[in-house]
């Protein structure tokens, strides 16, 4: 069974949730505490063993490239004042040579648009899929999770990460039946993208992190647009679930949709209170807001 070495990360969204934040600063780059979005979601990429990162890019995004490179003048600044911390964190942050690609989805056709671009540099081997503006925390991490599983699921095996919702809230998102436990997976039996309360199959619903096999890509490069009129990941992979199997995992942690401004904020305050430098001083400035 070939494991999973290559994770394409789609950062080709324009981010007008955010707006005007995002007038002219990528969305991947906002920072949660002082990480940018994009390095939180590398980090969990790296922590569960991705050897090669895909960037699927846009217009105005070439600073998320800049912040994956060797920032000269910076670190001669920094050693000229003697800042070695500084030095070394920015260096262990760095992915090594020849780790990371970057290729352009030059018109905003969707999530599975963006997938599919990915396709010369993934080649024939399954991949991870994680989207950038949702934050997983635990340790270890969501895909480390993910790709323990996928091993022992066997050839041809796909693996979508899941977790529970009110049922109030299924209608937001994509949900998925549960059929037999494999394991801590479990085998997908439905799909089914933002269904009415009384018509979904469950409440749980896929998180933004995929492990899927290449056979996507051929689907991809012919499916009809969707919803919205873009090409949906979630159409070619039902019509992939027809001949190959899907799991769920319903992962440990807690996933934040950065996405959105209250979860953007809810991570911040989250991340914030688990460092040790920050949490004192947070919890009290929070509970004096609070009072």
């Amino acid at each position: 069974m070939k494991p999973v070495r290559k994770a394409i990360l789609p950062v080709a969204g324009l981010g007008t949730r955010f707006l005007p934040a995002t007038k002219a600063m990528p969305k991947e780059m906002l920072t949660v505490v002082d990480r940018p979005l994009i390095q939180h979601v590398v980090d969990e990429a790296i922590e569960a063993g991705i050897e090669h990162l895909i960037f699927v890019t846009g217009r105005n995004k070439a600073v998320i490239e800049d912040h994956f490179d060797i920032a000269y003048e910076l670190d001669a600044t920094l050693k000229e004042r003697g800042k070695t911390a500084e030095l070394t964190a920015l260096a262990a942050d760095l992915p090594a040579a020849g780790a990371t690609s970057f290729t352009r989805q030059q018109v905003p056709l969707g999530l599975g648009h963006a997938v599919w671009c990915g396709r010369e540099i993934v080649g024939d081997e399954p991949f991870a899929v994680l989207l950038p503006d949702v934050l997983v925390k635990h340790k270890p991490g969501c895909l480390k999770q993910m790709i323990d599983i996928h091993r022992a699921l066997g050839e041809n095996a796909n693996l979508i990460a899941v977790e529970e919702v009110p049922m109030e809230r299924v209608h937001q998102y994509g949900v998925v039946g549960v059929g037999e436990s494999k394991g801590k997976a479990f085998a997908i039996t439905q799909m089914v993208e933002k269904p009415k309360r009384e018509d979904a199959p469950s409440n749980l619903i896929v998180t933004g992190r995929y492990i899927l096999q290449p056979d996507i890509f051929k689907l991809l490069e012919t499916q009809p647009r969707g919803a919205g009129g873009e090409i949906q990941l979630t159409d070619s992979m039902l019509t992939l679930a027809r001949m190959q199997p899907f799991y769920g995992l319903k992962f440990e942690g807690r996933s934040f949709d950065c996405g959105s401004k209250i979860g953007f904020l809810t991570a911040n305050v989250a991340y914030g209170l688990d460092r040790g430098d920050l949490a004192a001083e947070l919890r009290a400035e929070l509970k004096a807001m609070l009072s």
